[in-house]
């Protein structure tokens, strides 16, 4: 992979981390494309997750020192699925990562996710453990390439009854713990592999530009009430994907 081509995917990593259209998925079909593609298990897309969750930090810095302990303990709620279904799946993920079948019907479901929560009727409800518990489930569903975490978990915050920008702002701060325990998990599994770390940096710095834009999109795109755009961008993508 040279470093047009990692350039290529950190942009694309970022972008489709926040917007809910599914970066895992978006990584698979593009990755097929590229002849000279190799990585050790999916250590290079960890390395672009890894831009975007400093993309997070970097974005809601002022935000994340004013939280509070409830929130912060909302947030572990929600982290708990993701860390059982990642664990019991820890032999199986890679494997879903090499099947465009897969992620054609995963970006239809992301597309109807989208679909609803543009639907959805706004509320002012608070957050609560119950909910966090929800929306965390969703994240873990996301672990499924195509499913979009953004889009998902932001449909569970709605659903809940949080207002939208809400309900997006935590799918965000949610993202942390989630990214830096994939990263332990793939960075300890393929310890000591030849990497070029160059092509690893750049891809992890346009992942983190991006990132940071496509966070601004999100929460643009929910204000202006047109998250269907995205519903239907996921639903054409992913026919398209199983018919080709």
């Amino acid at each position: 992979m040279d470093y047009i081509w990692s350039l290529v995917l950190g942009v694309l990593q970022g972008f489709t981390e926040f917007l809910p259209i599914s970066s895992s998925g978006h990584l698979v079909l593009v990755q097929s494309l590229i002849p000279s593609f190799r990585q050790p298990g999916v250590l290079f897309d960890v390395c672009l997750h890894f831009g975007t969750l400093f993309a997070v930090l970097f974005f809601f810095r002022k935000k994340l020192f004013k939280l509070s302990f409830k929130y912060i303990l909302y947030i572990v709620v929600a982290t708990i699925p993701a860390v059982i279904v990642g664990y019991i799946l820890k032999d199986s993920i890679s494997s879903l990562f090499s099947s465009v079948g897969i992620v054609g019907v995963a970006l239809v479901i992301t597309g109807l996710l989208n679909f609803l929560t543009s639907k959805q009727k706004e509320e002012e409800k608070s957050l609560d453990y119950k909910k966090s518990l929800f929306i965390g489930l969703m994240q873990a569903f996301a672990i499924v390439p195509g499913i979009s975490r953004s889009g998902s978990t932001i449909f569970a915050g709605t659903k809940s009854g949080l207002s939208s920008k809400d309900a997006a702002e935590f799918s965000f701060l949610m993202s942390v713990p989630a990214i830096i325990g994939a990263n332990i998990l793939e960075v300890y599994s393929n310890w000591g592999e030849s990497i070029n770390y160059i092509t690893y940096f750049i891809g992890f710095l346009a992942a983190f530009i991006s990132g940071v834009l496509a966070i601004k999109i999100v929460l643009k795109f929910l204000e202006d009430k047109k998250f269907k755009v995205f519903a239907f961008y996921c639903l054409v993508l992913g026919i398209i994907t199983l018919l080709f």
